[in-house]
């Protein structure tokens, strides 16, 4: 029987984090990057990538580059691809952790449900689950061949729960109907991938529930009172994990929705 050590380890394998440039993104570079992993980066913003390359290049020198990609575009996406397979040879694991989130900036999108655009929900929707289509699309061929394929999206628990108004009263934030359509299509991907790439590439999605990122006071404690562990999640709390699912740690394990939101969708 192989140690926990042994299952866990991700030497000589390759993983592309879409959104790596982000707060989850970068955390779960870093735990790729500790386990052994050679990882690429990939954001939209290419001063962005050779930023949080430099940082994750010091928990493991020659560990790390990256590609930059507007994933509103299919050309660009399957472009993408293609270079970190020229850079790295395969790809042996693929998480896709770039999205349109409520505090991103474009017409028509933070605002009440009234006045959200479908320009803006279209945007969406190609970034959050129609790029993480064609990815594994063009991937697929590579992942095969790793003999440990695996592919991670990242949801939300709005992707199977409605939004609590409530926690958003005397607030300017927001939580767009294209987010929670968009990552509920991730849901339903990740099983329908699960099933028709078996059994050489493993498919399972992260859900993580709400991540403090210097909320309004009043939301926080909103949102900490309805939470059974009682805080908001911090990028830590996505390490283990995106490990757990990209390693032979779940090798048994495809088709699930690991929800990480501190037991708030528990009630």
């Amino acid at each position: 029987m192989r140690t926990i050590k042994s299952l866990s380890d991700l030497s000589g394998r390759v993983a592309l984090v879409t959104g790596g440039a982000g707060h989850i993104g970068m955390a779960m570079g870093a735990a790729l990057v500790e386990a052994g992993g050679r990882v690429c980066i990939l954001d939209a913003d290419q001063s962005a990538c050779a930023q949080t390359a430099e940082i994750l290049e010091k928990i493991r020198p020659q560990s790390v580059f990256f590609v930059a990609a507007d994933l509103s575009r299919e050309k660009d996406v399957r472009r993408a691809i293609r270079e970190v397979q020229e850079k790295a040879g395969l790809i042996d694991i693929l998480i896709h952790c770039a999205a349109y989130v409520g505090t991103t900036e474009i017409p028509g999108w933070a605002v009440p449900f009234e006045e959200q655009t479908t320009d803006a929900w279209r945007q969406a929707m190609e970034v959050n689950a129609t790029s993480a289509f064609i990815m594994v699309q063009e991937a697929k061929k590579s992942l095969e061949a790793s003999g440990h394929g695996s592919v991670i999206l990242i949801g939300s628990i709005y992707g199977f729960l409605g939004p609590n108004w409530k926690l958003y009263e005397g607030t300017s934030m927001s939580n767009p109907a294209g987010y929670g359509a968009s990552k509920g299509a991730l849901m339903q991907l990740t099983r329908y991938l699960a099933t028709t790439l078996a059994p050489k590439i493993r498919v399972n999605a992260i859900s993580p529930g709400g991540v403090w990122r210097q909320q309004p006071d009043v939301f926080r404690a909103r949102y900490e009172e309805r939470t059974p562990l009682q805080r908001m999640a911090t990028e830590e709390d996505f390490k283990g994990a995106c490990l757990y699912l990209a390693s032979d740690l779940s090798a048994y394990v495809t088709g699930q929705n690991l929800i990480v939101d501190g037991g708030w969708s528990a009630w």
